[in-house]
């Protein structure tokens, strides 16, 4: 008896001083498991496609995805996607081993056509439906692929650039019964004369877990985006994230994010990996969210940060806490929006990650503390080796002593975060384009000859070891000598009465060095800008050099799909009153409030005569 207690009081103090010690062990297990897991596979030969074919077999009348009002089982996406095989092979234009493009929202027929591509042994590069013109030819090249597979609705923004195609002698098939340009395929047509037979094995003999599985693009918010390759194994090592975040096989996943963005598509995978249910969503609606959930009976959600606050800032209802939902999975929420989500809509986990698409390096917090993205132990660092290292933005580059190599930050400092790129955490690059390849690595890190890859965050680790976003590179500007945080700004902004969603970015100034702090504001339904109040507001939050000088209000900010938010254009047109309509406040320091932006202050602003 005695030695129990010994024990228990051991343990008690243990748990006092290392209060995260059983969650950091549990989760390293875990990560081991997982990477155990993928060896395995990777010695089998046993690839995604094969678990799909396992939970056809074994679960064929068990819901595989619930869109609108019709229900699709593993059986039914077995067979479907087995037509959709046979056309392809039927048209003559694709074989085995082929990239093959798919341009298409979320609907059932995305489905079928990447599962029978790699029934076919073939790969699949995931267009953004949302890119045109040049953006959707850059993508197109990107791939490599000759064959485009466009739905029906998407034959638009295909005519415009059809010429284009035609000359690099690309083949275009359209998910429709009538195709109204010349040059532009039919193909439901010939899909459903086809046999719902299984296809030979032989079709994708030549696939090993090395093998390109898909090509998934990079959102773009700072120029075209990149052709990111994710190999069998990579693929697998991220679908595991759901095995990983707790689900079961009883639970319902509801996927309104993008399939051809990673998260939806990672999280499509995943619940195949766990033979679970999808409740898809072609679109994501803030005012449709929790009724889809009650619908479906979903007890999992996928999220990208500014869904949940889409959600947040939907009007109160009665039966807002009536769901089932009881774990939410995504990255980027703020931790504002984490309280108030919490708050509103019940006990729902939020298992917040970080990790890039092309990335070898990925965080959890399975801890739950609101606000982080993660852990850093000693026994993580041990397995998965990573660094924090100073940065020089005004010189876009990391600082170095005097033997070459990187400095690493303290605890409580921010610092670019760095992966360590090796055999078991490989950094694949981008699809024919090693330029940008080259440049997400880093050499000479901490010992000469390592190479990193650098995933362009500014993190911060805190003395508990928790990870917390700070901001993305591009992101952070200089002003009066004081690195300035868009992230933090942003975060600030959003806090004020009359602000509904905020976009930081810094602007040249003529005769001053650095960039100057400018915001784009869309304000809440039936709100004005009080000029007097955000004033007071950012002043009781930021000091001087980081309040924005310069607020553009608009009726909406232009966003991705996965809704982070463009900022080309903005900082382009800046504070130039003769290419901007929209309004413009000035902040008048004297003041002690924001005043209209004239084009007296305009000229007194760009000649000089008034410095900032």
């Amino acid at each position: 008896m005695f030695f129990w207690l010994i024990l228990a009081a051991s343990a008690g103090c243990l748990f006092l001083r290392f209060p995260y010690f059983y969650q950091d062990v549990k989760h390293i297990v875990s990560k081991l498991k997982t990477r155990r897991r993928v060896l395995d596979y990777i010695q089998r030969n046993y690839t995604i496609l094969d678990r799909f074919l396992e939970a056809a077999d074994t679960q064929p009348h068990k819901p595989l995805f619930l869109f609108k009002d019709d229900t699709f089982s593993y059986r039914d996406a077995d067979q479907l996607s087995n037509k959709a095989a046979r056309a392809l092979l039927h048209s003559g234009l694709v074989q085995q081993g082929d990239t093959v493009a798919l341009f298409m929202g979320n609907e059932p027929t995305f489905v079928w056509l990447w599962l029978a591509l790699f029934k076919l042994g073939c790969s699949a590069a995931l267009l953004n439906a949302n890119i045109r013109s040049k953006g959707l030819l850059h993508c197109f090249k990107c791939s490599g692929a000759k064959v485009l597979l466009v739905a029906q609705d998407l034959q638009g923004p295909v005519e415009e650039v059809l010429q284009d195609l035609q000359e690099l002698e690309v083949s275009t098939l359209v998910m429709s019964t009538v195709c109204s340009s010349a040059g532009v395929l039919s193909f439901t047509d010939t899909m459903n004369q086809m046999s719902s037979e299984p296809l030979s094995p032989d079709l994708r003999s030549h696939v090993t877990l090395q093998s390109p599985a898909v090509y998934v693009y990079t959102s773009g918010t700072t120029g075209l985006p990149k052709a990111a390759l994710l190999t069998h194994s990579k693929l697998w090592g991220m679908t595991t994230i759901l095995r990983s975040s707790g689900l079961t096989y009883k639970d319902v996943i509801y996927i309104s994010l993008p399939l051809y963005h990673t998260a939806g598509f990672v999280g499509f995978a995943g619940a195949i990996d766990m033979g679970i249910t999808v409740a898809l969503k072609n679109k994501f609606s803030s005012s449709q969210f929790w009724d889809d959930c009650r619908k479906y009976n979903v007890t999992v959600i996928q999220y990208i940060g500014e869904i949940m606050r889409f959600v947040c800032n939907t009007p109160k209802k009665a039966n807002e806490r009536n769901h089932k939902v009881r774990l939410a999975i995504g990255n980027g929420i703020r931790a504002n929006v984490w309280r108030d989500f919490l708050d509103r809509f019940g006990d729902v986990q939020i298992m917040e990650l970080y990790g890039a698409t092309e990335g070898n390096f990925f965080l959890m917090n399975y801890s739950g503390k609101i606000g982080a993205v993660g852990r850093a132990t000693f026994l993580y660092k041990w397995c998965f080796p990573f660094a924090m290292i100073k940065f020089d933005v005004d010189k876009g580059e990391p600082v170095r002593d005097s033997s070459g190599l990187c400095i690493q930050v303290p605890k409580g400092e921010p610092g670019l975060l760095v992966s360590e790129i090796s055999a078991g955490a490989p950094f694949l690059g981008y699809a024919r384009d090693l330029q940008q390849t080259e440049k997400k690595k880093l050499h000479h890190v901490l010992k000469k000859g390592d190479v990193f890859f650098n995933t362009g965050d500014l993190m911060l680790i805190d003395q508990d070891g928790f990870f917390y976003f700070q901001d993305r590179l591009g992101d952070t500007f200089r002003w009066k000598g004081e690195n300035v945080s868009t992230n933090e700004v942003a975060d600030v902004l959003t806090q004020a009465d009359c602000i509904a969603e905020a976009s930081v970015y810094g602007v040249e100034v003529p005769g001053h060095e650095g960039r100057v702090g400018m915001a784009a504001v869309a304000l809440k339904d039936g709100q004005t800008f009080r000029c007097v109040s955000v004033f007071k507001h950012l002043e009781g939050f930021l000091p001087a050099y980081a309040r924005p000088r310069f607020i553009r209000i608009q009726s909406s900010l232009d966003i991705t799909v996965t809704f982070k938010i463009l900022k080309t254009k903005l900082v382009r047109e800046g504070f130039k009153l003769t290419q901007i309509k929209d309004p413009i406040y000035f902040l008048a320091e004297k003041e002690k409030k924001y005043v209209p932006f004239t084009l007296e202050l305009f000229h007194a602003v760009t000649s000089g005569d008034m410095k900032l």
